[in-house]
């Protein structure tokens, strides 16, 4: 697992580097303006539809592929891929239409500050985003299918053409016509989805025309996705009030949040999600197949593997704020007052950066469970606190104020998530992981002591490039000195990463 997993984070290093760039190319051409908050507000919406449509329909989909296989045959499970294929491109077929009848009132729902030509331009932009939907839900459907196949690559890579479309667009936008950063939104979803047809190809996969909403294994998988689709929504109302939030505090504040999220994302794209990638199907099976002690020590596993390499990457973000923005964004367009902002909201989101990690593998550990109901009442709870936070700190706080309740509610939602399924399977090795915490907490404030003090005394002056790239190398150095100095398991594993990381990026 953990080989697979090494891989998928070079690719998920090389997919969010084009992420990156494709965030920096809005950001020079478009700053933090009414025309980027439009843009990102219109791929919020089609982005939490899609969620609401497919991603609780594909968390379940790999517990209930691997059961059915597990009590029938595969060629049953095959049969009940094809029918929940056929039911999603339906359902799919459906919000298009209603999103398409009501998109004014779902740019409203979520940006409640736009008004006259702003909300003209976001309603067209979500009316030609929609559209994308129904490639986004094929791809994600394929890619848990290839997953179930052990084909990890491929679907890890769907991010790379996406992103250069888009980069392409959004430069074709700004020579031309604003029009084109929608069309390529949709064109590139599209295109994504002929990047994993060979592969699906390649596979047992025979498309079957059929569909039937009476089927038992579909009618279970509803009552598994129901608490999913729930907690997804309230996910989606947390989002919403975010942005609703941010985009009546002032012109911008949209978009200066969603960069400092994204870079947010990064590390949980290439650390985290690498790591839940490869799990899932892997403790799904176990699951099916009641293998109680193997699945706790994978869960472990990765626990700990998620804090050595999250805890770090957290205090570096903190202290490199405000340099890691100006680097990134800093060109063009994105001025001085949107580059304060964005690092202002990225602070905040790294402190809870572990809570991120830690909710991303224990929501699906109860999903391997077929457990969709706890998760769907934590995220309740979170969500709540979240919006009673964001309410609050943003009138104090303004942006840093919405991203910092988001943390806190993340950090709060993975010790809740910890605590139930601790009740539900037994000791899977807590009290080790609190160890390695502390001992990664401990390593990365030695750590984030060198990097301030390289960053604003010792390197000042520097070129930007080179200092960042001696600050992150030193830093690193130095955190896996400290680690090693416990000579305990944590530092076993950080050791074999690194090496394993070195063997793959220079054989």
């Amino acid at each position: 697992m953990k080989k697979t997993a090494l891989i998928l984070m070079v690719i998920a290093v090389l997919s969010k580097i084009t992420g990156f760039l494709r965030d920096i190319t809005l950001s020079f051409f478009y700053g933090a303006t009414s025309i980027s908050d439009v843009y990102i507000i219109s791929i919020t919406i089609t982005s939490v539809l899609f969620s609401l449509i497919i991603l609780g329909v594909s968390t379940a989909y790999i517990p209930m592929f691997k059961q059915i296989e597990h009590e029938k045959d595969h060629h049953s499970a095959s049969v009940f891929t094809n029918n929940l294929l056929n039911i999603v491109l339906l359902i799919t077929t459906v919000v298009i239409i209603i999103g398409l009848c009501f998109s004014h009132v779902l740019v409203k729902i979520f940006a409640l500050g736009f008004d006259g030509e702003t909300l003209k331009t976001a309603v067209l932009f979500t009316r030609i985003g929609l559209l994308s939907l129904f490639f986004t839900s094929l791809t994600q459907l394929f890619i848990s299918y290839l997953q179930l196949k052990g084909k990890f690559i491929i679907p890890a890579m769907v991010g790379l053409p996406f992103n250069i479309i888009i980069m392409i667009s959004i430069f074709i936008g700004y020579q031309f016509n604003m029009i084109y950063l929608a069309i390529g939104s949709v064109f590139a979803a599209f295109v994504q989805l002929l990047f994993l047809l060979p592969s699906i190809r390649k596979t047992d996969y025979q498309y079957i025309p059929i569909l039937n909403f009476a089927d038992k294994d579909i009618k279970k998988l509803v009552v598994i996705i129901i608490p999913v689709m729930i907690g997804i929504s309230i996910d989606q109302i947390n989002l919403m009030v975010d942005k609703t939030l941010a985009s009546t505090l002032i012109e911008g504040g949209i978009s200066a949040l969603t960069y400092a999220s994204r870079l947010n994302d990064f590390v949980q794209g290439i650390f985290v999600l690498s790591f839940v990638a490869v799990m899932f199907p892997l403790i799904s099976n176990m699951a099916a197949e009641k293998k109680t002690e193997d699945f706790k020590a994978s869960i472990n596993d990765v626990t700990s593997s998620v804090i050595l390499i999250v805890v770090p990457a957290s205090i570096g973000i903190m202290i490199l704020a405000e340099p890691i923005i100006r680097l990134l964004f800093g060109h063009g367009h994105f001025d001085e007052h949107a580059v304060e902002m964005t690092s202002h909201a990225l602070f905040f989101y790294s402190i809870g950066m572990i809570g991120y990690g830690f909710r991303e593998v224990l929501n699906r550990t109860f999903y391997s469970l077929q457990d969709s109901k706890t998760p769907m009442y934590n995220a309740s709870i979170s969500v709540a606190l979240n919006i009673v936070l964001s309410l609050l700190l943003s009138s104090y706080m303004g942006i840093g104020g919405i991203a910092l309740a988001t943390s806190i509610s993340a950090l709060f939602c993975s010790i809740l998530l910890a605590i139930h399924l601790r009740r539900k399977i037994g000791s899977f090795g807590l009290k080790g992981n609190l160890v390695i915490f502390i001992k990664a907490t401990i390593a990365s404030t030695v750590m984030g002591l060198i990097v301030y003090i390289l960053n604003e005394y010792l390197l000042y002056g520097w070129n930007e490039v080179v200092k960042m790239m001696l600050v992150v190398c030193i830093g690193s150095v130095v955190y896996l000195l400290v680690i090693i100095l416990f000579r305990g398991q944590e530092s076993k594993k950080i050791i074999n990463f690194f090496k394993s990381l070195l063997r793959k990026l220079c054989p």
